[in-house]
């Protein structure tokens, strides 16, 4: 990790805590902001409860919905209704549940001729949103980054040894996959002032124990946002190093 990064690990016994605690921390999170802010969403099975608890009344009742942003990490080059879609599970799971305005929702546009289309429009459409061609340390394009780590190492589309992950101009990219994937970058996902890993199952406790270790083959290892980098973990996933204790 950079020097520059503060990072904190957060134990939690099963998913359902660890999906209450990421969404009050992103509530309060989004509640300390001022103005129009961004967020940054990651698909998988992971987060979808914690975004079935955002849209819930009484979370509800306390985000600022007017003033957030919703962008995506990454997506498949598939249809927003093919159940694989980013997009369609976020849209099923909060989207459509919450009351956000439409034009507060950014989806990556996957309907183009092909993921370099897509990614290239939307690289055009965070740099309108943040407002420069250039992203600025001391001014992150994203209040929240959530994001999902793979058995892999991972997160977003970005894979050990593929291209994207050298990337360090674009803000996103196509990226090989079965589905074809676009992906935010490196440099964007680290434009943010929170990020948070959440993470998941027994079956990530290797290759956590080595993204914790800074082996930086794994793309997850090579997030360090600007802010904070914050890990919200199931128990089971935690390497045995790390298990004991509390938060």
């Amino acid at each position: 990790m950079s020097d520059r990064t503060q990072k904190r690990l957060s134990r939690f016994e099963n998913g359902e805590a660890l999906a209450r605690n990421a969404a009050h921390w992103v509530c309060e999170s989004l509640r300390k902001t001022v103005g129009d802010c961004a967020v940054c969403l990651s698909g998988g099975s992971t987060p979808r409860r914690l975004y079935e608890l955002l849209a819930e009344p009484a979370m509800a009742a306390r985000m600022p919905w007017s003033r957030i942003h919703w962008f995506f990490g990454d997506e498949r080059f598939v249809p927003a209704d093919h159940p694989a879609s980013n997009f369609g599970m976020v849209r099923d799971a909060l989207l459509s549940r919450a009351p956000i305005a439409p034009a507060n929702i950014h989806p990556i546009p996957t309907g183009l001729a092909s993921p370099q289309d897509a990614a290239t429009a939307y690289e055009r459409t965070l740099k309108s949103f943040y407002g420069a061609a250039l992203l600025d340390p001391k001014r992150p394009l994203f209040a929240v980054t959530l994001l999902g780590l793979g058995e892999d190492g991972h997160t977003a589309s970005l894979f050990p040894g593929r291209p994207a992950l050298d990337e360090n101009h674009r803000w996103v990219v196509a990226a090989e996959g079965q589905p074809e994937r676009i992906s935010l970058t490196l440099p964007a996902l680290n434009s943010s002032a929170e990020a948070a890993f959440l993470v998941c199952g027994q079956a990530k406790r290797e290759i956590l124990a080595r993204v914790l270790a800074g082996d930086q083959r794994l793309p997850a290892a090579r997030i360090r946002p600007v802010g904070k980098l914050h890990w919200l973990v199931e128990r089971a996933a935690l390497p045995d190093d790390t298990a004991g204790g509390g938060r």
